[in-house]
């Protein structure tokens, strides 16, 4: 199983969200559709950024690191952007 670190951005205040998940295709619509409460209320979000590992270990812990990262950091992997195809 591969897990995903994720960076979104929401279209509504332009803030950044970092989370994990073992399905980021799925996680992505729940953000959008409002499901999270703990996002519900800056909807809509764009994925702006992600990265995969093998291992939750791994995952969590960029994860952990990410979330402390400044905004202007976050901006800079959002230019990076995203593959069109996700693993």
């Amino acid at each position: 199983m591969k897990y995903a670190v994720y960076l979104i951005k929401s279209e509504k205040d332009n803030g950044f969200y970092t989370g994990i998940s073992d399905n980021l295709r799925r996680r992505i619509k729940e953000h959008n559709s409002g499901k999270l409460k703990i996002t519900s209320f800056r909807k809509p979000f764009e994925l702006v950024w992600y990265k995969f590992y093998d291992n939750a270990v791994e995952a969590r812990n960029h994860e952990k690191w990410l979330k402390k990262k400044s905004k202007e950091y976050k901006n800079k992997l959002a230019e990076i952007g995203v593959n069109d195809m996700l693993e």
